[in-house]
């Protein structure tokens, strides 16, 4: 889940998660933790990142399965 945020943030165009933190009101040490998987997410926390990606929750975990699918093979 991790790398997915990091993922999302950089199509964004975003190269620092500091100023996308910032841009999207989240506290940035709190999203450094998510996206270097340090700390468990809250959902709503979840959701405002889902919001922000303009994700739902089945495309977000689909995208997930997906990844996971492709590293097992």
């Amino acid at each position: 889940m991790a790398v997915k945020f990091t993922e999302l943030r950089k199509k964004k165009g975003y190269t620092s998660y500091e100023s996308f933190a910032f841009d999207h009101e989240l506290p940035r040490m709190q999203y450094w933790r998510i996206e270097n998987g340090k700390t468990n997410i809250t959902l709503k926390t979840l959701c405002k990142l889902l919001v922000v990606h303009n994700l739902t929750p089945e495309e977000f975990f689909s995208m997930l399965s997906k990844k996971e699918t492709k590293s097992r093979k």
